[in-house]
């Protein structure tokens, strides 16, 4: 399994997990079928729950084993002191406005970019939303010091950009209650047919 983007791996997750769900619900309803029955269940009927019992434990532990490298930036954020970024952005926050490189940061498909960023005065956050409000990738930005993500987009379009750390009522403007640190098409991707994140 090969997942690109967080939107691909959540798709993938919601099935897993529903299915594990339904049968997690069906040893609660085996046992409360068991309860409500007047003849007690024989111990040779206790085998096959307890392996259904083992078969789950060793499904829910083995999907996480076997799917944690599969997420796209496992990898990349473990050996990234071995990556040189194809492209890298420097940018600071201070007084809740963000001082871009460029008004639009414009980033080739497949490229891996560095994002460094600094704040003067706040913790904020850094985070990159599709147009549908979903998020591709955010980090935490602390005052004074150096934060940087690397990341690698797999998917086109037009990303958004605002802090995802609450950083004080001055986010917000007083009246309308309008992000004012969200900067729409902050990052554009190029560089495929299809623009996923204009969806």
């Amino acid at each position: 399994m090969d997942f690109k983007t967080s939107v691909e791996l959540l798709k993938f997750h919601w099935m897993a997990y529903t299915i594990y769900a339904l049968l997690i619900i069906s040893v609660i309803a085996w046992f409360g079928y068991n309860l409500s029955r007047k003849e007690r269940a024989k111990s040779i009927v206790r085998i096959p729950f307890y392996g259904y019992i083992a078969f789950l434990v060793a499904g829910g532990v083995g999907h996480h084993i076997f799917t944690y490298n599969t997420i796209p930036w496992v990898a990349e954020d473990i050996m990234r002191h071995e990556i040189k970024p194809d492209r890298e952005y420097h940018i600071s926050i201070d007084k809740h406005r963000w001082k871009l490189p460029e008004e639009k940061m414009v980033v080739n498909v497949g490229e891996k970019v560095m994002f460094n960023v600094t704040s003067s005065d706040l913790t904020y956050g850094f985070g990159l939303f599709r147009k549908d409000g979903s998020m591709v990738t955010q980090m935490q930005v602390l005052p004074t010091r150096n934060n940087d993500l690397l990341w690698t987009f797999h998917e086109c379009g037009s990303f958004d950009l605002t802090s995802t750390e609450y950083a004080g009522p001055h986010q917000y403007d007083e009246h309308t209650g309008e992000d004012l640190m969200l900067v729409k098409d902050a990052v554009e991707v190029v560089g495929c047919n299809e623009k996923v994140a204009s969806k």
